[in-house]
Parts: structure tokens; C-alpha cells; sequence
């Protein structure tokens, strides 16, 4: 029977030292309406596929939470046969947690985000307006407005004339942007963190061109109803010069000694693997372009301003150890910096990439297979009323299409089987359907019931012309649990939402309690800028 832990002592463990894996076992949406400070998102529909890779030594200790009990039980069950041996539930869950007394936290990256505003307090990063921002491109200034956003999220909108460089790229390829020690620059994103994070890297590493962050960013730039722009391509060139580099590099190791960045070679890494005792994450911060032509056995892509800004989407053990590695010795010791500052126990893997340094692989979950049907035998079993369809990719995707007659459905909220009907189940990863099923099968009714993939999912079903359905209303709000509707709508044009998100932004210090604060190690550093 798996453990319980009450909300006092699970306090208690967040700060005694010891690692720990927090999992919020709901649900995107549900997850971001509110949760724990230190709580990292587990989806049950993803679980077994996400919980190797975010909590890799499987004795650790790991807590899971729901809202009200229907899946924290379950989600602790599968980890437990995944092979954790130190697992427990947070009795009464998150409203347990608010009956002892302590906070939860709405929206995404929230630690990362309280990071981002104590940073520019400590800091006192420079900023520049939104209105000062224009008034100085009307002017023909010479200025460089830098968006700090991964290119994917560069092509849904910036500010005109930006150009595209991750955060974790600036360090490494900002002469290359910027040759001219004078031009003045902007470092933008689509809120707050990423501005501030950005500018306050360049600043740390010493350059000499006047540095700010655009106040808001993208946000800010639209509520004072400037245009945004839309599918820019603008981006870093993929080449630095070695002189670049070079200079980067000192500045690099400059900074590293200054915020006590330690780095650690291939035996000693090879030793941790070896002692067992610490979760160990090898973490490749260069570009996905660099990561695909290759990268170390065992480390996991996790772009370098990425992983400061969203690092509960790639680290999932408080306490745990993050081995950073680049290919220049520039990007690494500027990320590791960060997550020092943050509380993180990082440190830089030297000789990078050339080290030939490895970890083990996580294993990853066996999962039952599923049998698959093609799109066209689907039509003919729908025109014969032998199949019901159901949909398990995210809520929105199937607003926007679906197979017609379909229904949506998640893994904890299974849909209504019709008897007798071959079930047939549509998602952008096979694993996906293939948890949903063995859950279902396992409670359901219809344990007996022939369940079946849709073979190459949705992109079949449209590759072979075959007609679809919209449903903008459906799923209906209240259900669509894994979606977070603030975050999003601020991008669509609403303005409230968009003030309603830089207010609880800005907020989100005063939330932190004494401890939560306490674990952040800024303070230290700020007297030596």
C-alpha cells in the first residue's frame, strides 16, 4: 500500500537537503490553475512515458499530488511498478497542502519566473519602455533588438526588426549580432523573465554596449498598441568567428569564478554514475541543430536559456545534480551560472562534447501494444457502424479537427463505450493510446472490448483526404483540463489577459514564503557587479 505524507512534513522535505521529486499528476490545465511552489508537471496521461527522463534513479524520493484523489493513487501505483521504491501521496492533495496553511501558485515555470523578477530586483537590470523602445527606432538609433525565445516561439510574433537568439545563444554569438561595442541593445521576450535573464547575461559577462530589457516584452509592446510582427525569420548565424569565441570563452570563465561555477571531468562524472547516490542529469545546452548531428550518450537536449527559464520541463529532482555540457566553453558555464543562483547543484562538464563522458540511458517504460487500423479501413468501418473514434489529442487540437462523429477523451477521464462497437483511437503518439487503453481495459466495463490505434493518427486520417469536423465549443471549457487558458489567450489578442499575466508576473515575489525565498542563492552574488 503506498505511503502517505501529510502537507507539514512534506514542507518539511522540500528544505531538508535531501533529493526529492514532487510530480503534480494532473493535468496541464489543471496544473497551472494552481499547485505546489517546487512542483514539477507529470500529466497521468504521460506518465509512464515522462517519469524515467524527469526522475532517472528510480530510489529517489518521490511524492505525487493530485486535487481531489482520483489519480494520485493510480499515478503512485504505476511508478511504483516502474520500479520507484520510495514513493508516497500527499494526503488530501493540494487542498490539503492549503488547509496546513501554505500557498499554491497558479500558471507555468513558476520558479523559473519568481527567479526572473528577483533577478531584476537584485540586479536592477536596466530597462527600456515600450514607448521609449519606438521612440528610439523612429529616431534612427543605432540599436539591436534581440528576442531571447527559441525560434519557435520567435515565428508567432516579435517586435519589428528583432532578431532571434535564444537566451543560452547570447553569450556565444552576440558579436556576431552586435560587432560594435557601442550599439546599444534590447533584449526582449514575450513577458518579463526571458527579457530580464537575457540582458542581464550580457551584462554579467561584461560587454561594453549599453544593455536593457524591454519592460514586458512582446506584451508590453502590444498594450501600448504598437504592431507586432508575424513569421519573421530573422535569426544568430550559425557561424562564430574563432576571435568571438575566444573572447567569449575568457569572459565565460570570468563569470564562472565569479558566481563559483564548478566543473568537473569524465571520471568524476563516471564516479557519481558509478556511487549511485545522486540523480544525475547530463544536459546539452547548445542549439537542437548542434544536438541532432550528435551529442553524449545518456544527455538529454536541453537548450541553454531554456533550461533556466522552464527547467521543471527538463529536471524533476530537487537536490539533483546537472552536469552542463557545450562544444566552446562559452554557453555551459553561463547557464550554470544561473542555475547556481537558482539553487541548483550544477556544474560544467570540461572538455565538453570532446570528454567522451556518458551516463546511463533511462529505461524506459514497456508499454502494451496496440493493433492498428488503416484510414481507409476506418471509413468502412464507420460507414458500416462498427467503430466509435476517439480522440486523445490535446483539447484544442481537436476543436480545431477531428474525425467526424468523434469523441475527446484524456487517459483519467475515459469517454462512454457503446457495446458491441470496435473502438478505435486516435493521438499524435502511439504511447499515448497505448496507456489510455491498458487503464481502461483495466477498469472499464468494456475490459473486453477490441481497442485499436489509428495508424499515423490524425495526419493519416487528412494526408488521405478524408473529411474532418470543427467543433470550437467542444470539448467545453470545464473539460478541457489540459489546457491553461490565461497563458494562451494573452497572444490572441486579448489585452486583458495579457495585463492580467504581467500582474501575476510581477506578483509572484510577494507569494514566496521565507523558505521558498531562501532558496534562491542570489543575495551572495549581487555585490560583486
Amino acid at each position: 500500500m503506498t505511503s502517505l505524507v501529510t502537507a507539514k512534513d512534506l514542507k518539511a522535505w522540500l528544505h531538508d537537503g535531501a533529493e526529492i521529486a514532487l510530480f503534480d499528476v494532473r493535468e496541464h490545465g489543471q496544473y497551472g490553475e494552481a499547485h505546489l511552489f517546487y512542483a514539477v508537471p507529470l500529466p497521468f496521461s504521460r506518465l509512464e512515458i515522462d517519469a524515467p527522463r524527469l526522475a532517472p534513479r528510480r530510489t529517489a524520493r518521490v511524492v505525487v499530488y493530485d486535487g481531489d484523489g482520483t489519480v494520485a493513487f493510480e499515478a503512485a501505483e504505476r511508478l511504483e511498478a516502474l520500479g520507484y521504491t520510495d514513493v508516497y501521496v500527499l494526503r488530501d492533495g493540494a487542498s490539503g497542502w492549503t488547509r496546513a496553511g501554505y500557498t499554491l501558485f497558479a500558471g507555468v515555470n513558476v520558479r523559473s519566473k519568481a527567479f526572473g523578477e528577483l533577478v531584476e530586483a537584485a540586479f536592477h537590470t536596466p530597462r527600456v519602455t515600450a514607448r521609449e523602445l519606438a521612440a528610439m527606432r523612429d529616431s534612427g538609433a543605432d540599436v539591436v533588438i534581440v528576442d531571447g525565445r527559441p525560434v519557435n516561439e520567435y515565428l508567432k510574433m516579435t517586435i519589428p526588426s528583432s532578431i532571434c537568439c535564444p537566451n543560452g545563444e547570447l553569450g556565444y554569438r552576440i558579436r556576431e549580432l552586435v560587432p560594435n561595442p557601442d550599439t546599444p541593445i534590447v533584449v526582449n521576450c514575450a513577458g518579463r523573465t526571458r527579457s530580464i535573464i537575457g540582458a542581464q547575461t550580457l551584462i554579467n559577462l561584461g560587454i561594453s554596449n549599453p544593455v536593457m530589457a524591454l519592460e514586458n516584452g512582446t506584451q508590453g509592446w502590444f498594450l501600448e498598441d504598437f504592431e507586432l510582427e508575424h513569421g519573421s525569420t530573422r535569426r544568430y548565424p550559425d557561424a562564430v568567428t574563432p576571435s568571438a569565441v575566444e573572447d567569449m570563452r575568457h569572459a565565460s570563465h570570468q563569470l564562472a569564478e565569479r558566481f563559483t561555477v564548478p566543473d568537473i571531468d569524465r571520471a568524476t562524472l563516471a564516479r557519481w554514475v558509478d556511487e549511485g547516490t545522486h540523480s544525475l542529469f547530463l544536459c546539452d545546452v547548445r542549439t537542437p541543430e548542434e544536438f541532432a548531428k550528435g551529442s553524449l550518450p545518456g544527455a538529454q537536449h536541453t537548450p541553454g536559456g531554456q533550461l533556466i527559464q522552464a527547467t521543471d520541463q527538463y529536471v524533476g529532482v530537487r537536490h539533483a545534480r546537472l552536469v552542463l555540457f557545450d562544444a566552446d566553453g562559452v554557453r555551459a558555464a553561463i547557464v550554470a551560472s544561473w542555475l547556481r543562483l537558482m539553487g541548483h547543484d550544477a556544474y560544467v562538464l570540461r572538455d565538453g562534447i570532446a570528454s567522451g563522458a556518458s551516463v546511463p540511458v533511462p529505461a524506459a517504460a514497456v508499454l502494451p501494444a496496440l493493433s492498428s487500423v488503416s484510414a481507409e479501413a476506418l471509413v468502412d468501418a464507420l460507414a458500416a457502424g462498427t467503430a466509435q473514434v476517439v480522440d486523445l489529442r490535446p483539447s484544442m487540437a481537436y476543436r480545431c479537427a477531428h474525425v467526424p462523429g468523434s469523441t475527446w477523451a484524456i487517459r483519467s477521464r475515459p469517454p462512454v463505450f457503446a457495446a458491441g462497437l470496435d473502438i478505435v483511437l486516435v493521438a499524435d503518439d502511439d504511447r499515448i493510446a497505448e496507456l489510455a487503453a491498458a487503464d481502461w481495459r483495466r477498469h472499464a466495463p468494456y475490459s473486453n472490448a477490441r481497442i485499436m490505434r489509428l495508424a499515423g493518427g490524425f495526419a493519416a486520417w487528412t494526408a488521405a483526404g478524408r473529411p474532418v469536423e470543427a467543433t470550437p465549443e467542444l470539448p467545453p471549457d470545464s473539460e478541457c483540463i489540459d489546457y491553461l487558458f490565461f497563458v494562451h489567450d494573452r497572444h490572441d489578442g486579448n489585452k486583458a489577459a495579457a495585463r492580467q499575466y504581467l500582474a501575476w508576473e510581477t506578483g509572484l515575489l510577494a507569494q514566496l514564503d521565507a523558505e521558498e525565498l531562501a532558496g534562491f542563492k542570489i543575495g551572495a552574488h549581487t555585490a560583486t557587479l
